[in-house]
């Protein structure tokens, strides 16, 4: 029996490695334009958030999440990110 290997990616806030689908995928498309991605499959950059809101609070303030899909993240798009995964 051959055991699969669980894919592990790194939450951009609290910096923990944790299964890719206990994690939220935040993408950035050829267009720069920044979005959620539940499936996580959209092309683009991708950076990873857990589903609380203490996290995402930690990526955005460290600008972490910027750094990471290398563009600017407004308030708005953060308060969009936030509803998004309170919703969860």
């Amino acid at each position: 029996m051959k055991v699969r290997k669980i894919p592990l990616r790194m939450c951009t806030g609290c910096t923990e490695m944790k299964p890719k689908k206990e994690l939220v995928r935040v993408v950035k498309n050829k267009e720069g334009v920044v979005s959620m991605d539940l499936t996580g499959k959209k092309p683009g950059r991708g950076a990873y958030v857990c589903r609380s809101t203490a996290c995402l609070e930690k990526a955005f303030k460290s600008k972490r999440l910027e750094r990471n899909l290398e563009t600017k993240i407004s308030d708005e798009l953060y308060e969009k990110l936030k509803g998004e995964v309170t919703n969860e």
